[in-house]
């Protein structure tokens, strides 16, 4: 068997950014430390962020008063926020700057009174976020079927934001139903599909063709890890989305000869480890990393981190 290991692949630098906030916080406060939201979608971060000692709550109500809370890379509504206010919270704001880039693009557009299309699932948090940043300006769409259903008077601004994870594919497609059908439509400054999305799912659509099997790494409720899933089977190549090691079945190997691992955004590098040391043992399997694309993408951490580590070492001992 051979493995085709590709690149890039798994934590991206907003998943990095947002777990280095929690270590750094933990390191300061120590534990308990609470995370509003799972801090990137996947469970064995989650799971060894728990065992640590942090928190992960679904409303802020759920946070002591005057404790410290640090918000997942996924971003919070304004709402959110005033209700840290309100409980005079310590906020260590984790949000990737790419979200925050398409946070700052509907409230711009909202202000010029344009009606916003949000092209996104409607339960993602990265979604959700956003849709509180304009709640009236804007109306999210899934699927090419929700652009047949929208109904915006021909007089009315429009523009269309995304989310950040989603599948080039379906995106492309809703994008060019909307366009279609509001042909004045504007188009965010610069596409917020992020570069890491992009880049993990245009290595797949390059290397599932030469593969018999996609193996890709994050957890169920990762949405980019999901589309990696769908990108190796629009190529014609089978695939599965798994936690780790223990989730794979061998019944899935009959047949095949080569198979490409990949990593969504916010998996870490060990699980795949341990997956190909597996195949290793168990079929000899020989491992070519293949590089589809050049990362070099960093993001500094958040100002808000940042004032708390000063505040922490001016205090008296």
């Amino acid at each position: 068997m051979k493995v085709l290991l590709a690149n890039p692949r798994g934590f991206c630098a907003g998943v990095n950014m947002a777990i280095e906030c929690v270590e750094r916080v933990l390191q300061l406060k120590g534990a308990p430390v609470y995370v509003y939201h799972e801090i990137v979608h996947n469970r064995h971060v989650v799971e060894r962020f728990v065992h640590q000692g942090v928190i992960f709550v679904n409303s802020i109500d759920e946070v002591p008063q005057g404790s410290t809370v640090v918000y997942s890379a996924h971003g919070v509504s304004p709402e959110v926020r005033q209700k840290s206010n309100e409980r005079k919270l310590i906020q260590v704001d984790a949000t990737c700057p790419l979200v925050t880039k398409v946070h700052n693009e509907a409230i711009r557009y909202a202000r010029q009174k344009f009606t916003i299309v949000l092209i996104g699932h409607e339960d993602h948090d990265e979604v959700i976020g956003t849709l509180g940043e304009a709640p009236d300006a804007i109306k999210i769409v899934e699927d090419v079927d929700d652009v047949d259903q929208l109904d915006i008077p021909s007089d009315h601004r429009i523009a269309y934001l995304t989310q950040t994870t989603l599948s080039l594919d379906d995106a492309s497609a809703i994008i060019a139903a909307l366009r279609k059908k509001y042909p004045r439509i504007q188009s965010p400054p610069k596409e917020d599909i992020c570069y890491a999305t992009t880049n993990r799912q245009t290595a797949v659509q390059k290397l599932a063709p030469e593969c018999d099997l996609v193996l890709v790494v994050g957890s169920q409720n990762s949405s980019n890890s999901k589309r990696l899933v769908e990108m190796a089977e629009n190529r014609g190549t089978k695939g599965y989305l798994i936690d780790d090691v223990s989730h794979i079945n061998y019944d899935w190997f009959q047949g095949v000869s080569t198979v490409l691992i990949t990593a969504g955004a916010s998996a870490p590098e060990d699980l795949v480890q341990d997956i190909i040391t597996q195949l290793q043992s168990r079929y000899g399997a020989t491992v070519e990393s293949r590089h589809v694309t050049e990362e070099d993408m960093h993001f500094e951490l958040p100002v808000s981190l940042r004032k708390l580590e000063r505040q922490h070492a001016e205090a008296p001992v």
